[in-house]
């Protein structure tokens, strides 16, 4: 507990700003947050929560075709063999907007009931220590601040030739609100919301075509796991154009077509843009006070979130450290913990897990294949997923356990899963990775049999260093 009140205004009510509001409250701060949007930010609303939202769906679509490898037969009350699942798209977005505002509410209710103040407005900073807040009907209130958090997030980047219009051509914050289904979805960008996407309209039944600039989807990730991705999006029907890079997309009197770089041009009835993000930094009074921000326009910040301004501090997407919910909730906490004088442990992104939410998904931590090649001192093995008992049970033929160790030593240094849920396999890995164990650490530690997570303790013991 802090020894004296201290007031801390929290500019954004996402993932970095209410954990930080929590934390502040728990250690005994006046705590405001201004939200202009709603609770939980783009990350609830918009973004985290309904798009996986949207793929836990289409993956309950896929085990309806799972289950006819494994010997079942659908059927309706009748009797008669369901011949195909169909998707309403109304009632999916209908769930899936209520569980968004739901979860918005949930998370309000604890800050309020731990005594944090929420404000429905837009913030700017006045001065340092001075907060003004607009609301809807343009009043305004001022708000003084010992210690600032910033924790705007970021907005889906569009192009200049391809401006969506909320009808054919969209964002991914635009999706919800559609009709019907797209009958052919061009999703142009293949990043990890790019390809997130595409997966997720094609298992709900969409044509999807995939256009990406590089030469395979998920440029940034690992190549094997990425290669096993594209792999089973082409298997299931995705058309994926590799090495195109869209130049622009319009509106034509049935649907859309997307001009490409290169002079082709490929029609849809909807254009989807997963091009990235951009910072909400700007109109917030942040460069009139001095702090540092990158050509991007993210806040540069230090590993306990300090801006370079004493008192100022940020979190999140609007920082640019890494686009991930998980990590801008870390960089809150640490925030409040230093700012108020707790103990805190720095930001280590060395344990950091992160997903792609395809079928099956993709989880990494640590280091990465290419540091593993430029280095002669690490040891690497990939273990195929089809050979564990548990993926043959249930139908599992794609995906593999990938685990990175320094020779001599077998310190685990880094993991890739390629599997279903591999959200939930990697975290075990992970505290290995945090916490410096050896690869025989985890291979002594018995796992359940059979289970998945056995090709990780398999993998481990294959990485055994021999004296």
């Amino acid at each position: 507990m802090i020894t004296q009140e201290m007031s801390v205004v929290i500019i954004g009510g996402g993932p970095g700003g209410y954990e930080a509001a929590l934390v502040a409250a728990q250690l005994g701060a006046d705590v405001i947050v201004v939200e202009r949007d709603g609770i939980g930010g783009a990350a609830v609303l918009t973004d985290a929560v309904p798009s996986k939202a949207l793929v836990a769906t289409a993956d309950y679509m896929s085990d309806l075709h799972t289950a006819e490898r494994l010997g079942l037969r659908l059927e309706d009350a009748q009797g008669e063999e369901v011949a195909e699942a169909v998707a309403e798209a109304q009632n999916v977005n209908a769930r899936i907007l209520t569980l968004a505002k739901a979860q918005s509410a949930d998370i309000r209710t604890n800050l309020e009931q731990v005594g944090v103040r929420v404000v429905a407005a837009s913030g700017e900073i006045i001065e340092r220590g001075l907060v003004r807040a607009t609301l809807a009907d343009g009043s305004t209130e001022d708000l003084d601040a010992d210690v600032l958090l910033v924790a705007t997030g970021a907005r889906p980047r569009v192009l200049p030739s391809a401006r969506p219009d909320g009808e054919r051509i969209l964002t991914w914050k635009q999706i919800y609100t559609l009709g019907p289904l797209p009958e052919r979805l061009i999703v142009i960008g293949s990043g990890v919301t790019g390809a997130e996407l595409a997966q997720a309209f094609l298992g709900l039944g969409s044509h999807v075509v995939l256009v990406s600039s590089r030469h395979r989807v998920l440029p940034g990730e690992d190549a094997d796991a990425a290669t096993v991705i594209e792999d089973v999006f082409t298997n299931r029907g995705m058309q994926v154009l590799g090495r195109s890079r869209a130049a622009g997309a319009e509106r034509t009197e049935a649907g859309v077509v997307v001009t490409l770089e290169d002079g082709r041009s490929v029609e849809g009835s909807h254009a989807l843009l997963a091009v990235g993000s951009i910072p909400n930094t700007g109109d917030l009074g942040l460069e009139a006070l001095g702090v540092a921000m990158s050509r991007s326009g993210h806040i540069e910040v230090d590993r306990v979130s300090r801006t370079s301004v004493p008192g100022i501090y940020a979190a999140g997407d609007c920082t640019g450290v890494l686009p991930l919910a998980s990590v801008a909730a870390m960089q809150g906490r640490i925030a409040m913990w230093h700012a108020l004088g707790d103990a805190v442990t720095p930001l280590y992104t060395r344990g950091i897990a992160a997903n792609v939410f395809t079928d099956p998904e993709l989880a990494t931590v640590g280091i990465t294949q290419q540091a593993a090649d430029e280095s002669p001192d690490i040891d690497v093995v990939r273990l195929p997923l089809g050979r564990n008992p548990r993926a043959k049970m249930q139908g599992i033929t794609d995906g593999f356990v990938k685990l990175f160790c320094q020779k001599g030593s077998g310190v685990l240094l880094g993991a890739v899963i390629v599997a279903p849920k591999a959200s939930e396999l990697i975290h075990p890995v992970a505290l290995a990775v945090q916490n410096r164990l050896s690869v025989d650490q985890v291979a002594n530690t018995i796992t359940v049999y059979p289970s998945l997570s056995g090709s990780i303790a398999e993998a481990a013991r294959q990485l055994h260093q021999s004296e």
